[in-house]
């Protein structure tokens, strides 16, 4: 039998069609088919038209079962699907959702995951002052949420962490992002306070020219020279007007960091990683601070005391609303 990806049907939707099955057949005297006429009207569907042309089902046993006749179809290599046709033959169900088993599963899931990004903070290498490496693609939604968390992080604890803004060596937002990433890059040469003090403006609505000369202590002459330099050096105009260069034949190249990206495995923004460990984090300020500091050989007083927001920051630009935790990535 073809495999689907939704494996069975939604169980209260089954009943009822069933239910109003039965009362049209009532009122409309409709043919009831007997247990073995239902069999043999079941097995021959299933063989026309699900499955392959070189294999056939049988039908172990026939029940009924709240008001339908229920099938155990063996599809071969050992394998039971429970399936269901209504009496009158005119609906069959290849499956039905368990609904408590699906809950069960779901919530096994959640508990997986949950111990999964534990042990993944638990096995980062401790030093006594942290790296810290953000990889982030400049325009993508994911990569500025985790960017809005991690700044009140980097604002308490300050050079008590090694920290370094990354980007991906491949971009998907067009040569803006190109650009952005250069000139972050390039601004973040001339200091962590300034990449932080630059961010805490771009991350508002995506003004750059403006940012770069409100930001304090930003030298533009150097920032522009930077910036040429390095974009001649890596060939990123280049790469972007030759698109045979082109990830998948879609994405432009940035290849500043990309020994790094190599080194690490990144495969799309965001992505943390804590002394040379990639790791997960929800992306909120207090959230990412304990993240962090698990790095510590000996945490800070800033790591039990600062009392940083829970709230998720939202996607995308602005810093006014909130939005759902998530692993969401660009990638």
């Amino acid at each position: 039998m073809k495999n689907t990806t939704i494996k069975s049907l939604i169980m209260i939707l089954v009943f009822s069609l069933v239910l109003s099955g039965c009362s049209l057949a009532q009122q409309e005297k409709v043919k009831i088919l007997t247990i073995e006429e239902a069999k043999n009207k079941a097995l021959q569907f299933i063989n026309d038209n699900l499955m392959k042309p070189d294999s056939k089902a049988e039908i172990a046993t026939t029940t009924e079962e709240n008001g339908l006749y229920k099938f155990v179809v063996n599809i071969g290599r050992e394998e039971n699907i429970d399936s269901y046709m209504t009496k009158d033959g005119k609906k069959f169900f290849p499956n039905v959702m368990d609904i408590e088993e699906i809950e069960k599963e779901t919530k096994q899931k959640e508990t997986e995951l949950s111990e999964e990004e534990e042990s993944s903070i638990q096995t980062i290498t401790k030093t006594d002052n942290p790296k810290v490496e953000l990889f982030v693609m400049s325009h993508c939604p994911y990569g500025t949420q985790i960017e809005k968390g991690i700044i009140p992080v980097l604002e308490i604890l300050k050079d008590k962490v090694d920290f370094e803004l990354k980007f991906c060596d491949y971009a998907m937002h067009g040569k803006k992002e190109l650009d952005e990433q250069l000139r972050q890059h390039c601004i973040q040469k001339q200091g962590t306070d300034k990449i932080i003090n630059y961010l805490k403006c771009f991350l508002v609505d995506d003004k750059a020219e403006e940012c770069v000369k409100s930001t304090k202590g930003i030298n533009a002459t150097d920032l522009n020279a930077c910036i040429a330099t390095t974009d001649k050096e890596y060939k990123v105009t280049e790469q972007f007007n030759n698109k045979e260069t082109w990830k998948s034949g879609k994405f432009p190249a940035f290849d500043v960091y990309k020994k790094d990206n190599e080194k690490y495995k990144i495969a799309g923004s965001p992505n943390l990683v804590i002394n040379g460990n990639k790791t997960s984090s929800s992306r909120s300020a207090a959230e990412l601070l304990k993240t962090v500091c698990s790095g510590f050989n000996n945490p800070p007083e800033e790591c039990n005391n600062a009392q940083l927001s829970s709230a998720t920051p939202s996607p995308g630009f602005g810093f006014e609303a909130s939005g759902n935790d998530s692993d969401a990535t660009c990638n």
